[in-house]
């Protein structure tokens, strides 16, 4: 496969998985239970999504997360406020790409994320629930509407529904055997 079809198949990826995963979310968390106000849940599933995303596929996995947060922002959460709709889809892509590199610098992190133990994938879960209300609200700090108490509920929504997802994720890949590599369980040569 070239590189470009490659790299337009994670963007593709990237939006198609947030987007189901979104869906998923509004149809179990959508109630006066997990729901703080509209887009801000206590479990926010496709935050996880975004993140996985992004630590899989990189600058690919955060431009499908872009796109995708675009259209959840244009045609869901703002549809009358552009402008919002379009920082905040720059806020929901920021924010896991942030910690990507963050992972790169810290631990080395390699494409096929073997080196990202539970104890790591936890402190870049808790970094990027930071980091996603933190620039959420950055904008609306710099744009004049007031911060409230959803900050608290954005950085708890994030972390639950990132943990839920990431870990969920690594379960089913310990589930599951990796491949053989090259010389290993080869049959015995006669």
């Amino acid at each position: 496969m070239s590189s470009l079809k490659l790299h337009a198949s994670m963007v593709a990826g990237s939006a198609i998985l947030f987007l189901l995963v979104f869906l998923a979310n509004e149809w179990l968390f959508n109630s006066a239970h997990f729901e703080f106000v509209r887009g801000m849940n206590w479990i926010y599933l496709p935050a996880g999504m975004r993140l996985l995303c992004t630590l899989l596929f990189g600058g690919a996995g955060a431009i499908g997360v872009l796109i995708a947060s675009w259209i959840t922002c244009v045609f869901y959460f703002f549809p009358d406020d552009p402008l919002r709709s379009f920082a905040g889809g720059i806020a929901s892509a920021a924010a896991p790409y942030l910690v990507y590199k963050m992972a790169q610098r810290l631990y080395g992190l390699q494409a096929s994320l073997v080196n990202l133990n539970g104890q790591r994938l936890l402190l870049l879960s808790l970094a990027y629930s930071i980091a996603n209300p933190s620039l959420h609200h950055l904008w609306l700090l710099l744009r004049g509407d007031a911060v409230s108490s959803g900050y608290f509920v954005m950085v708890i929504g994030d972390l639950l529904g990132t943990l839920v997802v990431i870990y969920t994720m690594k379960l089913m890949l310990s589930v599951f055997p990796s491949p053989p590599r090259d010389g290993q369980n080869r049959p015995p040569s006669a």
